[in-house]
């Protein structure tokens, strides 16, 4: 029963992100608006879920001090990981003797895989939630789902951008989902043998969540002019007081 929650979890969690991508995408009109909003309030989702709920379980599983030993080796693993996919695309993006059609086709390529492999970090974080029961992943998902909205904005805009049509930058986008259900069912699948350390994943992925939320969008925040960001400071604890308020609700 709880793998098809998870399923279901992640195929409504995937549903959501895309159709909250594509209204963004039409909606040109607000579409800043929207990312303003959405943006720092999938931040604060992530933050509370990793505090609230992802760290607490894994203390119940294990040591806390080697657990945020866990947590900071997970932090640190993210970073080294996006600062290689930005040096990959950065290293690929400047061969300036190609034709324009041929770097469209290789950006295409880099930003698909780029988006594949978020999905599949994405997966190893629900499946690992779903480990300690169904409202945990179903948080966890949520979280997620949050802060993908804006992230798929990104994504379809620079496919777009490089030539490729609405029909086929959707499909693109379905078929890098199926990378978050690959991983999240193989996590779970082995969580559940006892061939994974169900404390130590949870809090990688809380270190996971600290890291997109802490490096990825607070900066932003700061960057922006003072009314815009007090706009997103205050959508910022709004997605941290609401899920976690609801985490506490939930009891899990």
């Amino acid at each position: 029963m709880t793998l098809l929650y998870l399923v279901l979890a992640i195929i409504l969690g995937s549903a959501v992100s895309l159709t909250g991508g594509i209204f963004l995408l039409r909606a040109k009109k607000h579409r800043e608006l929207a990312i303003l909003l959405t943006l720092p309030f999938g931040a604060g989702a992530l933050l509370a879920a990793a505090f609230f709920d992802l760290l607490p379980e894994s203390f119940k599983l294990g040591d806390p001090r080697a657990l945020l030993l866990w947590t900071l080796g997970g932090f640190t693993l993210f970073f080294v990981l996006e600062r290689s996919a930005s040096w990959f695309h950065h290293h690929h993006q400047h061969h300036h003797h190609d034709s324009e059609h041929y770097k469209n086709a290789q950006q295409r390529r880099l930003i698909v895989f780029g988006d594949m492999m978020h999905n599949a970090i994405d997966g190893f974080a629900i499946g690992a939630a779903f480990l300690v029961s169904i409202p945990t992943g179903v948080i966890t998902t949520l979280a997620v789902s949050a802060h993908e909205i804006p992230k798929e904005l990104g994504t379809f805009a620079l496919l777009l951008s490089r030539g490729w049509k609405d029909k086929i930058v959707i499909i693109a986008n379905l078929a890098t989902a199926i990378a978050t259900v690959i991983t999240g069912l193989l996590v779970y699948l082995l969580g559940t043998h006892n061939q994974l350390p169900v404390g130590p994943l949870l809090a990688v992925t809380a270190g996971f969540f600290i890291y997109v939320a802490a490096s990825d969008i607070i900066p932003d925040i700061h960057e922006q002019p003072h009314r815009t960001g007090t706009i997103q400071e205050i959508m910022l604890v709004a997605g941290i007081i609401i899920v976690g308020t609801v985490i506490t609700m939930l009891g899990v």
